[in-house]
Parts: structure tokens; sequence; C-alpha cells
């Protein structure tokens, strides 16, 4: 059999993406990205050491002072174990996004986007398996920090019971929200906007209300405040921690919040993608 010189071959890709395989989105292909980014972290010991140490620090370093606030006076007593519990719900905010942009920015380190949108591998997919990789690398860190919480101060995050999955939901939500936000930020202008994966989410430490309740802002603030999914998370906590009291009207507030917020995300991390795509940019992947 002869080839015809004039017909020109097609690329491997697009003929892969002709077979009804990949019209849809796989699993397989997930799992396939998944399975990647765990054995990056298992071949490195300095990224499970990085995962564990700076959670430790944190939880450490505000442990002891409201523990040297609640000797000075019992009002501080009353609300020192919510205020471990806020520095641990923040941090699974803050290190599920972090945890999400990382394993993105693992791929644009490694100068490897480009070869990874050449397969048939999907956006969506794409983003699957960061979300799970951000869980990943969130429990890795997050569970023997929550367990010295229990032994230096007393305090046992999984005691919350059922109430800890409605914050967990809401909090991943939230952070794969932005996380989404964020790589899409990356993917069109380059390595130059990567400080927003570490920057952006301090934006809303003071807004979200981590430390002090909703009151304390300013009435023109407090619209803003309210207008964050976080907000209602950390209100929840409190109300819990504090007075006993499980409040789903405000995790029923916080999840619609977090659907709004994670379908903005998803649009723009896609319309970033394509508008990478058409300028080329997943190619140049420098400053």
């Amino acid at each position: 059999m002869t080839i015809d010189a004039h017909t020109p071959a097609e690329p491997a890709a697009a003929a892969a993406a002709d077979d009804p395989a990949y019209r849809f989105i796989s699993p397989a292909r997930t799992w396939a990205m998944v399975i990647r980014y765990v054995y990056l972290l298992k071949g490195s010991w300095p990224r499970l050491v990085e995962l564990v140490y700076w959670p430790t620090v944190q939880m450490l370093m505000w442990g002891f002072l409201a523990l040297y606030l609640s000797e000075q006076s019992g009002y501080f007593a009353t609300i020192g174990s919510v205020f471990i519990g806020s520095v641990l719900l923040w941090d699974i905010l803050f290190r599920g996004q972090l945890g999400f942009s990382l394993s993105f920015m693992e791929e644009m380190w490694a100068r490897n986007m480009g070869h990874l949108m050449m397969t048939p591998l999907r956006p969506l997919e794409f983003a699957s398996a960061l979300m799970v990789m951000s869980v990943i690398r969130l429990a890795i860190g997050l569970i023997p920090v929550t367990l010295m919480a229990i032994a230096f101060f007393g305090f046992n995050l999984w005691s919350l019971g059922l109430a800890l999955v409605a914050f967990f939901c809401n909090l991943f939500l939230t952070s794969w929200s932005i996380g989404l936000l964020v790589s899409g930020l990356i993917l069109r202008y380059g390595l130059g906007a990567e400080s927003l994966a570490w920057s952006l989410m301090f934006l809303l430490l003071p807004l979200a209300c981590v430390y002090y309740p909703v009151d304390v802002l300013p009435a023109w603030l407090q619209w803003i405040s309210l207008s964050l999914p976080p907000t209602y998370v950390f209100e929840g906590m409190r109300a819990l921690l504090m007075d006993g009291v499980f409040r789903g009207d405000l995790m029923v507030w916080s999840l619609l919040l977090n659907l709004v917020w994670f379908a903005v995300g998803l649009f723009a991390f896609l319309r970033f993608f394509d508008a990478a795509r058409d300028a080329g940019s997943l190619l140049q992947l420098g400053e």
C-alpha cells in the first residue's frame, strides 16, 4: 500500500479526539492526572514536609497566644477554643486553594502545559484532577495538625461532627472557586501573575470575619462581608462553639453563594483557557 505524499497526516491528538471515547468527560483521564501529582508528592519529601510545616507553625503560634490570653482573663478562656477553631478553618480555606493552585503551577514550572493540552485531556478533566489534589494535599497537612491541637490545647476539631462536614464542603467550594480564577489568570498572563496564588486569598481574611463577628465591621463593609461564602462558615462555627447551636440557615446561604462563586470561577477558567489557546500563550509560559 502506498501513501499519498500530498495528503497531510492528521495529528495524533486530533485523531484521538474523533474517537467516541474522548467525546465526553473521562474519569480515567482525571484519575491519571491525580496519580501523576501523587507520584510527585511521593517522590519529594520536601513537598510533604512543607504541607505540614506551615499549618503546624500557624496553629502553634496562634494556639499559644490564645492559651496565654485565657490565663489573663476569664472571658478569653471561654473563646480560646473559638480562636483555635478559626485558625484551623482558615487553614482549610487557604490550603485548599493553595493545593489547587500549586498543583496547577507544577505544570507551569515544568513547561508542561502545552504538552498536556496536545493530549485528549480536557480542561474540565484537568480542573477536576486539581480539585482532588487539593483535598489530598490538605488531608496530608491537616490531619497531623488537628491531632496536635488536641494534644497541646485540648481542642478536637473532629468533635464538631456533621457540622464539620458542612464547614468542609463550603470552604472547599470557595477554595476551588478562587483556585480556578487564579489558575485561569496565570494560564492567560503567565507566571508573572503567580503571586496571586498566595496573595488573593488574604484579601478575604479581614472581610470573611475569620476571628471576629460581622457586627464588628462598619455597616457599609458588612454587605461585602455577607456576600462572601466563608463569612457564614465562620459565623456558624462561632455559634456552634459558643452557643452550642448549629445554624443550618447559615450553611444554606454559604452553599448558595458558593454555587454562584464556583460557576463564575469555572466560567473564568474556561474562558481564560480558550483565550490562552487562541493567543498561543500555552507554549509561552514565562513571565
